[in-house]
């Protein structure tokens, strides 16, 4: 706890905002070793507790591998880094930002081009499938974006993804990628993994050519009823996920926390 509190101090922020510079960094580790990053590019941002107005993000060029709690700039909805130095890329601010700012559920914004939920991207019918119990409980979690703009430059295409989002959390984005929302880093992780866990067994699934064993909907409906609503204490499954995956990165690279 003294580190921590050392640490926030010599940056000048508070222990809350430390944490979420912990939590963040630890998500880009996380998303290496789970496979879902792409070279330097691709998003992890969230919001700066206690602002209304900067998110954290980190300077571009930096592999998800090298990122620590102090890595981050504080960039504000115009693009201006206003903690921190490094490059602002271009297009994490253009669809990040708007999102932040439009949708108040996003506190924090993972966006990647991880292999498999990406790959349903590019196909006609991108749909995740009731075939399965994880299926079942993202499938209507999802909204889908159909219409493919090319590489975001500038905020109006943040601007049009925020409205797609709807009541949903996570956002299929048509031949592209695909985008998590959350209040916590915890909770835009966790649909992030099962979000790839579920397009990954379902393009297993049609890899065999077989027909697909839908379920029924009065089925689909009592498995939504029951999915991930269970709480243990003050926590959520999505807490107690985040709280393992970060041991790990304890025990193998602590220096996340740096």
């Amino acid at each position: 706890m003294q580190q921590k509190v050392d640490t926030a101090n010599k940056l000048g922020v508070s222990e809350e905002q430390w944490q979420a510079r912990v939590d963040l960094a630890a998500a880009h580790r996380l998303a290496v070793m789970h496979d879902f990053h792409e070279g330097v590019f691709n998003h992890l941002t969230l919001t700066v507790p206690g602002t209304t107005d900067r998110y954290y993000q980190i300077p571009f060029g930096l592999h998800w591998s090298e990122v620590t709690a102090s890595s981050f700039m504080e960039v504000d909805y115009s693009g201006e880094v206003q903690r921190g130095s490094g490059y602002v890329e271009r297009s994490c601010y253009a669809i990040h930002a708007p999102i932040h700012k439009n949708l108040p559920q996003a506190a924090c914004v993972m966006h990647t081009h991880m292999p498999y939920a990406s790959a349903l991207t590019r196909l006609e019918d991108p749909k995740i499938k009731p075939i399965g119990q994880t299926e079942v409980g993202m499938m209507r979690q999802v909204a889908y974006d159909t219409d493919y703009t090319g590489p975001a430059s500038q905020a109006t295409e943040g601007e049009r993804l925020s409205k797609l989002f709807g009541d949903k959390t996570i956002l299929f984005m048509a031949n592209h990628g695909i985008a998590t929302i959350g209040k916590t880093v915890a909770q835009a992780y966790d649909r992030l993994y099962y979000i790839e866990r579920a397009a990954q067994v379902q393009l297993f699934a049609m890899w065999t050519g077989q027909p697909l064993k839908e379920m029924s909907s009065e089925v689909v409906d009592r498995t939504m009823k029951n999915f991930g609503g269970n709480t243990w204490g003050e926590k959520k499954p999505c807490d107690y996920h985040f709280e393992a995956l970060k041991r790990i990165l304890d025990r193998k690279e602590p220096d996340y926390k740096d």
